[in-house]
Formats: structure tokens, C-alpha cells, sequence
């Protein structure tokens, strides 16, 4: 039996209550009610989808805001060609782009002219493609175009940096023109070195300085203006007292190198090294008037077979009384009035000697010659001995072979002239 809704003679039912009514009807039909659990499942599913969507979308970052309508073109035209995502603000002319792509977006925008490194008047021109629209594309760039200002890309609280870092010294400071949209920041203006030694400032490129202080050479670590810093120095004795050992050591090995050969060539070459070695000990070494000046004064002596002696008492009393002096010695002082003639020091006395002993035409080289043509003349003499060993090995082989010949014809005969004997004796 069909059901029937009564309504009150004269009573209209209202939109509402009609379309409850309708509604109720719907969800009563059989057909109706079996869907109802998958019209649930599809419900929930748009809303989860909606939900995803939501979170999923990246997070959005302001590129420029206020543009002109020309400008907006062209940003959204590079963009679009580098296939970086928008957005566009048709009321305030925002553009905006993912977070992850905001500063590849700069960086791209940044590099559609060229940008022009500047560096001690020279100017480098730095090119950004779609392809290297990057900090660190950038940082390439830079490394590469020889302008001697490297870069490099830092990570920092959750983003990255982009440094350059110059040479040393006020002339090789640098600017970068084109770089507007990068937000660069001067970290810290190029400047010389300065150091105020006795009142007097001195400005170099570099943070070594070794032509401020005679003999010292001043490695700057940090700035510290106003500061005073007091510079000592303390004596390499130890160092010096090995050197002499060494060279006592070296000074005898020489001298019995040098004596073997003696006897063996008696050459005046070697007469003449070993006499200029010999003075060496005696030899005034610096122009110092007070103080030791040679190598004898410091405790070297000769002994009656030639060879040396350290005295180490001698050169330890002269480290404590005379320390410039000795230091002097192994490390002459140059000025108007001290050079290389005066001053030789150590050093100075064996490069001489060696120049002398091995001077063109001198005496080595002349002895060198001599042992030359001695070698080639006993070379000769060899080979010529070897051919007559030869020939003689020839003459004895033949001499053998018709020996051993004549030795066979004999044997011959002698068994012949047994077999004779033998019948000889059977007939009788």
C-alpha cells in the first residue's frame, strides 16, 4: 500500500517542508539506502583530498611587489622560460614564488644582464644562464673569469651565502655592479696591513712584512690598534754549537777524501784546494773589531795530522761574551757599510773556494782534462791488448789443431808399427 501525505483542505505546503519532505523520500528509497555508505566513502575521500591539497602546496615568498605592467611582463616572461612557478597578484601586482625557488628566481632575474666584476681597474663580466641561475652557478662563474677573487656558497641558519673574498691589499679591492636584486652586503672594505714600529707606520699588502725591522720578518695574526707588542729574540746557541760539530765533521771527511786523491794523482789542484781549506780556519770572516771573526776564535784548531779540533769550552765562552759576533759569523749583517768582500761570514768563505776550485781553466778543471786523456789513452791500451789476446787465441787454436792432428797421424803409425812387431814376433 502506497503512502500518502495529508495536507489540510485550503493549506499549501511550504519549499521547505516540500523539500524535507522530497528529501526524506529520496533517502528511504531501497536503491538509496544501499548507497548511502560508499556516497559516505566518496565524501570523505574529497575531503581528505581537499585537506592534502591544502598542505601540499608549497609555501608562498613575495618576489616584488608594485611592479609596472611592462615589468610584471617581463618578470612572468623569464620566469615562465626558466620553468619556475608563479603567482600573480592582479589587485597589487605581487609576484610570488615557492620558497625553494625564491632565490633561483633571483639569481635569474639578477643574471638577465651581465654583471661586472671590477678589480684593480680591470673589469670581468659575469654571466648567469638558465642553467647556472644559481648561488652556487654563480660562484663558478666567478672562480672562473680569472679575476683572482674567489667565491664560495656557505650554508647558515637554514639558507646559504654567497662569499667573495679578494686579494691582499687596498690595489686589489673589487666591486660588483649588476647585483642589485642579491641584497650583497660589504663585510669588510679592502685595506693594507699597518703597523707602527717606534712611532712610524708602516703600510704593506700583505700581512708578512719582512723589510720593516733588519732581519725580522713580522707575520701579522690579528688587528689590534693601539696595542703595544714588545719583540725579543733568543740566540740559536744550540743551533750553532751543531753547526760547528757538523762542520769540524765535514772538514775532516773532506780532508781524507782529499788526501787519498793526493796520493794517487799528486796533482797541484788538489795541493791548492787543500791549502785554501786550510786557511779557511784562520780566515777573518766579518769586519767585527770586538769580538770573534773566525772560525779559530770559536774553537776550531788543526792538529799536527791535518785534521780538526772543536774546542767547546772555547765557543761557549765566546756565545756568552760575544753572542752578535758569533751569530755574525754564520749570518753576516749587510748595510752601506758591511757587504759581501767585508762581511763574507761562513757561507761566503766556501762559496769563494768552491768558485776558485771549479773556475774555467783552473786547476780542477785542468786536472780533470789530464784524468780525461790519461782514461782515454788506457782505454785504448785496452782495446789493443784485447785484439792482441784475440789474435793470440786465433794463432794458439790453429797451432792446436794441427797439433792434434799430427798427434792422430802418430797414433796412426804407432799402432801400425805395433800390429808389425806383434806379427814379428808370432813368426819367429
Amino acid at each position: 500500500m502506497a503512502e500518502t501525505d495529508l495536507v489540510p483542505a485550503g493549506a499549501r505546503p511550504s519549499p521547505l517542508s516540500s523539500g524535507m519532505t522530497g528529501l526524506s523520500g529520496l533517502m528511504n528509497q531501497p536503491a538509496v539506502k544501499r548507497s548511502l555508505p560508499l556516497i559516505g566513502l566518496l565524501g570523505a575521500l574529497a575531503i581528505a583530498a581537499l585537506a592534502w591539497w591544502t598542505f601540499q602546496t608549497p609555501a608562498q615568498r613575495p618576489l616584488f611587489e608594485g611592479l609596472a605592467e611592462n615589468d610584471k611582463a617581463a618578470v612572468a616572461s623569464a620566469l615562465q622560460s626558466a620553468g619556475v612557478a608563479y603567482n600573480l597578484d592582479a589587485a597589487s601586482g605581487a609576484i610570488s614564488v615557492a620558497e625553494q625557488d625564491f632565490h633561483r628566481a633571483r639569481m635569474l632575474l639578477a643574471g638577465q644582464g651581465p654583471f661586472t666584476l671590477s678589480v684593480a681597474g680591470q673589469d670581468f663580466s659575469i654571466s648567469l644562464t638558465a642553467g647556472n641561475a644559481t648561488l652556487t652557478g654563480f660562484a663558478d662563474a666567478i672562480n672562473a673569469s680569472g679575476s683572482g677573487v674567489s667565491a664560495s656558497v656557505r650554508a647558515e641558519n637554514g639558507g646559504f651565502r654567497l662569499i667573495l673574498k679578494g686579494q691582499a691589499g687596498l690595489a686589489n679591492s673589487f666591486t660588483l655592479t649588476g647585483a642589485s636584486n642579491l641584497n650583497l652586503t660589504e663585510a669588510q672594505a679592502a685595506q693594507n696591513a699597518i703597523v707602527k714600529v717606534d712611532g712610524v707606520s708602516y703600510q704593506r699588502a700583505s700581512n708578512s712584512m719582512s723589510d720593516v725591522i733588519p732581519g725580522v720578518t713580522l707575520d701579522l695574526k690579528k688587528a689590534d690598534p693601539g696595542a703595544l707588542i714588545s719583540l725579543g729574540a733568543t740566540r740559536p746557541t744550540g743551533a750553532i754549537t751543531s753547526t760547528m760539530t757538523d762542520f769540524v765533521a765535514a772538514m775532516n771527511d773532506l780532508k781524507k777524501t782529499l788526501a787519498s786523491a793526493r796520493s794517487s794523482t799528486n796533482a797541484r789542484a788538489v795541493f791548492e784546494l787543500e791549502r785554501r781549506l786550510s786557511r779557511l780556519i784562520g780566515q777573518p770572516l766579518t769586519s767585527s773589531t770586538n769580538g770573534p771573526r773566525s772560525m779559530a776564535d770559536l774553537g776550531v784548531t788543526t792538529n799536527r795530522d791535518g785534521s780538526l779540533t772543536l774546542d767547546s769550552k772555547k765557543l761557549e765562552a765566546a756565545l756568552k761574551s760575544w753572542p752578535d759576533a758569533v751569530e755574525a759569523i754564520f749570518n753576516p749583517v749587510r748595510d752601506s757599510a758591511r757587504n759581501e768582500t767585508t762581511d763574507p761570514g761562513i757561507s761566503g768563505a766556501m762559496s769563494a773556494i768552491k768558485t776558485a776550485t771549479l773556475a774555467s781553466n783552473g786547476g780542477l778543471d785542468a786536472l780533470k782534462a789530464r784524468l780525461q786523456k790519461e782514461a782515454d789513452a788506457l782505454a785504448l791500451l785496452r782495446t789493443r791488448t784485447e785484439e792482441r789476446e784475440a789474435a793470440n787465441k786465433d794463432r794458439l787454436s790453429r797451432n792446436f789443431a794441427g797439433m792434434d792432428s799430427r798427434v792422430t797421424s802418430l797414433k796412426a803409425t804407432q799402432a801400425y808399427l805395433d800390429q808389425q812387431i806383434a806379427q814379428w814376433n808370432r813368426s819367429s
